[in-house]
């Protein structure tokens, strides 16, 4: 997920399709046929090349059985594959692994200027999002500051800018709560909002044969 939104959403990934390894079918089988068939493993200076033809670039990730190809937009014999499966994450956010993951334009910088570029907006998927606000207000009234203070500083979500402004909503209206039965609120301090720069994906073995010779294939083992 923070390669999607840090690194290939800013770079215009917009395009993408998801699909899962089928039981029983071997995953890396499944990213070596998928990286081959959509020049999915090129460098980045052939990438770039691309770019300046007009072309499509593709890549690929893999969580466990969840993959996804994002594309960015020009030519690319992906579109035509995939056809109406394709999304658009202007339109149609990407949903993995509780979050909701889209890209919006930017707003207004401090200068007052319009940032004419589209950004990636990450955030905890809506139905998610309020179940754990259902439950942390309800346990509003019956948990010490303390162990109430641990529920929030646990929260399994990484601080996306939309994410803490998400936070900051459900301690509000946790706070609210317990300000109406008489007792203390809880500081901003609870909440965990310094994101975690983690290296999520690392290499694996596999490999492609290609018309020029041997490829090496990358597949992902978090995401």
């Amino acid at each position: 997920m923070q390669l999607v939104a840090c690194n290939l959403v800013p770079h215009g990934y917009w395009f993408y399709v998801t699909g899962r390894v089928p039981d029983g079918k071997d995953p890396s089988q499944i990213d070596a046929k998928l990286m081959a068939k959509y020049d999915a493993g090129l460098s980045r200076a052939a990438r770039a090349r691309r770019k300046q033809l007009g072309w499509a670039n593709v890549r690929y990730l893999r969580h466990e059985r969840f993959f996804v190809l994002l594309a960015t937009k020009g030519r690319h014999r992906f579109f035509e594959e995939e056809g109406e499966a394709v999304r658009d994450l202007r339109r149609v956010p990407l949903r993995v692994g509780g979050y909701s993951i889209s890209c919006r334009p930017g707003g207004r910088r401090r200068n007052g200027q319009v940032d004419p570029r589209w950004h990636a907006h990450v955030e905890i998927q809506r139905q998610l999002y309020l179940q754990w606000e259902a439950l942390l207000v309800e346990m509003a009234t019956h948990r010490s500051a303390e162990r109430l203070a641990m529920e929030f500083y646990r929260l399994p979500f990484e601080p996306y800018a939309p994410v803490r402004r998400q936070m900051l909503r459900m301690l509000g209206r946790v706070n609210k709560v317990r300000r109406r039965a008489g007792l203390s609120s809880l500081p901003h301090e609870v909440l965990p909002l310094r994101r975690r720069i983690v290296r999520p994906f690392e290499p694996v073995s596999a490999r492609v044969e290609t018309a020029g010779g041997t490829t090496k294939v990358f597949s992902y083992s978090s995401g």
